[in-house]
């Protein structure tokens, strides 16, 4: 008899200590992507309006087809809006080229206001405000005003 629930000991013992040791070994749970762009402690936020708008040309056949209009504000702990007009003209810089790259592969013509085209310019956009404020003083870049003027 001893011989029969021998096998039978060793696989329910072999399988508990599996499941224990899954159990201990398993990995950190990864936050979601909301919870790694935003604190889980609620930060006030503010909105700092950048006072000039962004100019883009859309070019077609070596010129000048369409001009892209844009005001952008930065979502922002509250403090943090004259470390973000101090930064400006860095700032400036970088969201054009953001821009400028954006509409060079063609992402302002047709319909540019296509909600997963804007997805990924404010995801680039956000990307070059945490590269000169740093993650802690931008949580996230909105459009405020878009528009496009054929020629």
């Amino acid at each position: 008899m001893m011989r029969k629930l021998l096998p039978l000991l060793l696989i329910l013992l072999g399988a508990g200590g599996g499941v224990a040791g899954g159990l201990w070994l398993r990995p950190a749970p990864v936050p979601e992507a909301s919870e790694a762009d935003h604190p889980a402690e609620p930060v006030a936020r503010d909105y700092v309006k950048l006072p000039s708008q962004f100019v883009i040309p859309v070019i077609d056949a070596g010129r000048v087809g369409s001009l892209v209009v844009l005001s952008l504000s930065i979502e922002a702990p509250i403090g943090a809006t004259d470390a973000v007009f101090q930064r400006e003209p860095k700032l400036r810089d970088e969201f054009l080229r953001v821009l400028f790259d954006h509409a060079n592969v063609g992402g302002f013509r047709g319909t540019f206001t296509d909600g997963s085209n804007l997805v990924a310019v404010r995801r680039a956009l956000l990307e070059a405000a945490r590269k000169v404020l740093g993650p802690e003083n931008a949580f996230d870049v909105l459009i405020t005003d878009i528009v496009r003027q054929d020629s």
